[in-house]
């Protein structure tokens, strides 16, 4: 078990099953020591566990808890394409959106969840740039979707 695993495993976190893909995309693609990852929204074996929208009928703790679960498909995906998540080096850059209503103004707040949740899993190599955007609607209605880039060790 990976080093990375085994801080999941302290923190009472498991990975995902791998999310089914909602369209015509890879899962990931591997160029020099970059890996990107798809956009994943708030589900577990196949299953939204937070449709809807934050500020509406789901509150600021509910979007966070699916950002936290968007973060951890995402690290699902990475061990896919890696084998061990212990090749990551840092985390880069992380692009989060909120299933929100017009004027919903704490989309950062909601995407604190995946950032929270990837410092607490990588230490300082979880540390990011991000955004953090309200939008009208995601895929099946999910309250969020995160989008990573990691850097790999050489």
């Amino acid at each position: 078990m990976s080093r990375i695993e085994s801080t999941l495993t302290e923190l009472g976190l498991t990975l995902p099953n791998i999310p089914p893909l909602g369209g015509n995309y890879l899962p990931y693609r591997i160029e020099g020591t970059f890996l990107y990852l798809p956009g994943a929204i708030a589900s577990r074996d196949g299953k939204i566990q937070f449709a809807g929208k934050v500020g509406d009928n789901l509150t600021l703790e509910q979007g966070y808890e699916a950002a936290k679960l968007c973060a951890l498909n995402l690290l699902a995906f990475a061990k896919l394409a890696l084998g061990d998540l212990d090749r990551i080096d840092h985390i880069v850059s992380v692009n989060g959106y909120v299933n929100c209503l017009s004027g919903f103004s704490d989309s950062p707040k909601v995407i604190n969840g995946a950032s929270d949740l990837l410092v607490s899993v990588l230490g300082d190599a979880g540390r990011h740039v991000r955004a953090a955007v309200g939008v009208a609607g995601l895929p099946l209605n999910s309250a969020v979707e995160v989008q990573m880039l990691v850097a790999l060790k050489a």
